[in-house]
């Protein structure tokens, strides 16, 4: 095309968060010489008042191009074409005025993202908003001072309904779970068989879809056949729940979430750009979630730690760990292999064990082993 993407355009202190852009005839088109974008770090769960976005408007009216994208993939405030002179007046408005900061671009921490959490969601099962921003802060260097091989996302669901997707586009997805059992309303539960309670929160009400049938629309869904209805009872083994909510949502007056909740990690995400597209790998089954989440936080920077020292250029995490394996991963987080981890057996059976791993090491005695195994 005709802009060149990229090149040397930030504010002072900053190496991420102006995105370059040039147009490569500026003496035809001198009034686009320079398009540059800014990200600005969204709030969590993008929660404005009116009068913030309106002197956000203002600021982009008088020094850019008055155009915005709200939001960028990654969750940031985007505004749109500006020239070079006009950065350093705009950041200084942004970060004095509104206190607001620049988000993330280039090869280091992108702009932490997620869902609307404990502010307005039943579902959440830790308080993503508090956690979002603990390591917003903690983490500000990496986030404006490129370092990493490539990017690297931090998205935070409250839930496994993914209302950020961070399962799909994060290399560090953290999604809110629990580890005991559902809890049910057995009365509800027959108020849903009855029809006296609309399902799926009457999200389907547009038409007639006929009555609610329980054994086809929740317990024949289900992905791990987990659940049994008699007809008068519906009871739910616990132990093979992968807590996909299908069937919270689709009953969610009888249904709800454990009291034991906490989170999965999950690492790996990424949109096709080298080797394809991939979604993240569970890595920790739960973890608890509570300030100043120190835990989480040095299993990031073990994570971070490898992938500097090992990734190529242009490696996302997830690349990484295909490359050399998601066993050596584990070792790296010093964390042991668990059966939650599989999604699926693996066809190839061979396993390569370590020296370490292997009673007496490599080196044998001849003469006992020919005892075992005769030519």
């Amino acid at each position: 095309t005709h802009w060149k993407h990229g090149g040397i355009v930030g504010v002072f202190g900053y190496g991420g968060g102006v995105i370059g852009r040039y147009c490569d005839q500026p003496q035809k088109f001198p009034g686009v010489a320079h398009f540059h974008t800014l990200r600005v770090n969204q709030p969590s769960s993008k929660f404005y008042t009116t009068e913030y976005l309106k002197k956000l408007c203002e600021i982009w009216e008088r020094r850019g191009s008055g155009l915005t994208n709200m939001h960028g993939s990654t969750g940031d405030i985007i505004l749109l074409g500006t020239t070079t002179p006009q950065l350093g007046e705009i950041f200084f408005e942004l970060t004095h005025e509104l206190e607001q900061d620049l988000g993330g671009s280039g090869s280091n921490l992108r702009t932490p993202s997620c869902c609307i959490g404990m502010a307005r969601c039943e579902w959440a099962c830790y308080d993503t908003q508090a956690l979002c921003y603990d390591l917003t802060m903690e983490y500000q260097d990496e986030l404006h001072r490129p370092a990493f091989p490539y990017k690297f996302k931090f998205k935070f669901d409250g839930c496994p309904n993914g209302c950020v997707a961070s399962i799909a586009r994060a290399d560090m997805s953290v999604i809110g779970t629990w580890r005991d059992d559902i809890r049910i309303d057995k009365g509800a539960v027959q108020a849903y068989v009855g029809g006296e309670i609309a399902p799926n929160g009457g999200a389907h009400a547009g038409r007639e879809w006929g009555p609610f049938d329980i054994q086809k629309e929740v317990i024949g869904l289900c992905p791990t056949q987990c659940m049994e209805w008699d007809g008068k009872k519906l009871t739910i083994d616990n132990r093979e729940c992968n807590r996909c909510m299908h069937c919270i949502n689709a009953m969610p007056r009888a249904l709800r979430i454990g009291t034991e909740t906490g989170a999965s990690l999950l690492f790996g995400a990424k949109a096709p750009i080298l080797e394809g597209a991939q979604m993240s790998t569970l890595t920790i089954p739960f973890i608890e979630v509570e300030p100043p989440y120190q835990e989480i936080k040095d299993i990031i920077e073990k994570a971070w730690d490898w992938w500097a020292e090992e990734g190529k250029n242009r490696e996302r995490l997830g690349e990484l760990i295909q490359r050399q394996g998601f066993q050596k991963f584990l070792e790296v987080l010093e964390i042991k292999a668990d059966p939650r981890m599989v999604f699926e057996p693996r066809s190839n059976p061979y396993i390569f064990w370590k020296e370490d791993d292997v009673p007496g090491g490599w080196k044998r005695d001849i003469q006992a082993f020919r005892q075992r195994h005769q030519r």
